[in-house]
């Protein structure tokens, strides 16, 4: 008889005392686990199998570790955390570095056999169908289903399909890698499947939806087109790739790329006809630079009507406690007692526009004096740079900053008319907590709650992780848009999205537009796991994710008869320099090399199954 944990939000606690042997003892219930007959009988216990499934979903990215750290938009601050693995080209089947639940391969085959069991479960309903629940739960149970194996794909290429939960009365539970093309079209059957089931109905925040079912299958087709997953442009671009023996697993080696386009151009759109999603994506010119700011906190806030952007995410509520919570502890400024885990590095900093829509420079000399004004509004809501304002320092820390900016640099000040240096307060050689200092000269913004009230770790957010959100079916309608050569559409599209940011309109054709909207990607949908799955599909890896970091050193220099007791970012007492380096190859040390376009398969599954052939480059 199978039992089921994990379902009941309380049990009663029973004591059970016994005088003498009992042959019965041997058969008693076990009072915390129900058996598949309780459960799949009883449509509230079948609802609480079926909620399980999204606890694969984890805190969605707001881990302490952050995929941002394994691309060009952020470097992980701590040691000893298997980071470098990957950044530094070295992952391998026995050793692949950091592996968070949600790129698990055992994580995500575990939560497969779960949504197995619930759908082989819920085929023949052994409750009543109040308010048609089991069409729901099935809809659920396939959407989870094919998001877990979205993840393997994205991550391994084709993955071995297994479609029931396998018992002791099955004879084999050993199966082949399926072709990448099998896998996508699995994935987009339950993702079609899931939309009718769940069309119409009305859930909860964070629960499976139509347009959440849409919105993974806009993803899923947008990677297929891409050139990782054509073998013909993956193997003239990757000599690992090249010399693949069996390219199938990892890509289509037949087909029509066009038709594969035109797919995901038509999923893309189906999600921008839904009606109640996107966020002033109705705009016909760009709004001021404060409002392009206002716009993009509350998107990333989930607030102020940015709510509109989610279509599908991971909530959170204090109470719980849940590391998701703490995205701002994780990511925050050492001088605000943070510990600065995952911080920008001067790659990214350097890709946000000018006001003006032209690239930055430090050639120029009014961008090198001033390389924080007239950017992009979105960067002031996303990387906190010196002297951005932000919240109230602690009480013991309040008197070295009363101006309650943040300092990253080295001054000069003159108290009593001796000069000495200042250290900032949310440097490495900071009074507070140094080891935990930013080595980059940046902070993490985005997806942190502003609030005064939450400052530090003693304090709980609740801003969602967002998996899916309309703006990223805009990005993938333009993609395809550009590659089917429809610019004039993909523009339209593209300018909606800059003129919400107060960004002016993309006028570029051909090789030039492509390179626009990938930036615009970049910027855009910052931290939020895609850059990772953008860099290798579009195969870039080796000029942005294996580049070597760079950092900004900012000195404030006196100027001539200005007396500072206590520093604060003030131009018209400091002549400011910044200066670009790279971040010191001990600590770490880029490097890509091609076989990191898909994760090794890990030495452990290939022994225990002798039917997986390993990735390409392993």
């Amino acid at each position: 008889m199978k039992m089921y944990k994990k379902i009941i939000i309380s049990l009663f606690t029973v004591s059970f005392f016994a005088t003498g042997c009992n042959d019965d003892f041997v058969n008693t219930t076990p009072l915390d686990q129900l058996s598949q007959e309780v459960v799949w009988g009883d449509a509230s216990l079948a609802e609480a199998f079926v909620s399980e499934l999204y606890g694969g979903l984890g805190v969605g990215g707001f881990n302490e570790q952050m995929l941002a750290s394994l691309t060009d938009e952020a470097i992980f601050t701590h040691p000893g955390r298997n980071i470098t693995t990957h950044t530094e080209g070295r992952i391998n089947p026995a050793d692949p570095g950091w592996i968070n639940g949600t790129l698990s391969w055992v994580n995500m085959y575990q939560r497969i056999r779960a949504t197995n069991l619930a759908l082989e479960n819920l085929a023949a309903p052994k409750f009543t169908n109040t308010n048609n629940i089991v069409d729901r739960l099935i809809g659920e149970s396939k959407f989870m289903r094919a998001y877990y194996y979205h993840q393997l794909l994205r991550y391994y290429g084709g993955v071995p399909i297994v479609d029931k939960a396998f018992s002791l009365n099955d004879s084999d539970f050993l199966g082949a890698r399926n072709t990448y093309e099998e896998c996508v079209n699995f994935i987009i059957k339950d993702l079609d499947d899931a939309a009718t089931k769940l069309d119409g109905k009305s859930l909860q925040k964070g629960r499976a939806t139509k347009a959440a079912a849409l919105a993974l299958k806009s993803r899923v087709l947008i990677y297929a087109a891409s050139d990782m997953a054509d073998i013909p442009t993956a193997k003239a671009k990757s000599k690992a790739l090249a010399s693949y023996a069996t390219p199938q697993l990892v890509g289509y080696v037949s087909g029509s790329r066009a038709e594969r386009w035109q797919k995901a151009k038509a999923a893309a759109k189906a999600v921008l006809d839904l009606p109640g999603f996107g966020f002033q994506t109705n705009l016909s010119a760009p709004v001021s630079a404060e409002t392009g700011t206002a716009n993009y906190m509350n998107q990333s806030l989930s607030m102020n009507g940015g709510q509109a952007e989610m279509i599908f995410g991971r909530y959170f509520i204090p109470t719980k406690n849940e590391d998701g919570g703490r995205i701002g502890l994780f990511n925050g400024p050492n001088g605000y007692n943070n510990w600065a885990g995952n911080t920008p590095i001067q790659e990214l900093v350097d890709d946000y526009e000018m006001m003006d829509g032209s690239k930055f420079d430090w050639s120029k000399p009014e961008h090198a004096s001033n390389p924080y004004a007239n950017r992009d509004p979105r960067m002031k809501a996303t990387i906190m740079y010196e002297g951005s304002p932000w919240k109230p320092r602690s009480a013991s820390a309040a008197p070295l900053d009363p101006a309650n900016q943040i300092q990253t640099g080295e001054y000069e000040v003159n108290p009593g008319g001796v000069k000495k240096t200042h250290f900032g307060l949310d440097t490495r050689k900071s009074s507070i907590e140094d080891w935990n200092g930013s080595y980059t000269g940046y902070y993490m913004r985005k997806f942190t709650n502003p609030s005064p009230a939450i400052v530090d770790q003693n304090s709980w957010q609740q801003i969602p992780w967002p998996f899916l959100r309309y703006t990223e079916a805009i990005f993938n309608y333009v993609e395809a848009c550009i590659e089917l050569g429809e610019e004039t559409e993909a523009k339209a599209w593209l300018n909606k999205v800059r003129f919400r940011a107060g960004m002016p309109a993309i006028t570029e054709t051909g090789t030039a537009l492509r390179d626009r909207y990938r930036n615009e990607r970049r910027i855009e949908m910052v931290f939020e796991e895609q850059r990772y799955h953008d860099a290798r599909r579009w195969m870039i890896p080796a000029q942005t994710l294996g580049r070597k970091a760079s950092i900004i050193n900012v000195k404030g220099t006196l100027k001539p008869g200005k007396t500072v007791a206590i520093y604060k970012y003030d131009p018209e007492n400091y002549n400011y320099s910044y200066t670009v380096g790279k971040i010191d190859p001990g600590k770490e040390n880029r490097n890509w090399d091609d076989k990191i376009y898909f994760l090794p398969i890990h030495r452990d599954e290939i022994n225990r199954n002798n039917k997986l052939i390993q990735n390409p480059g392993y």
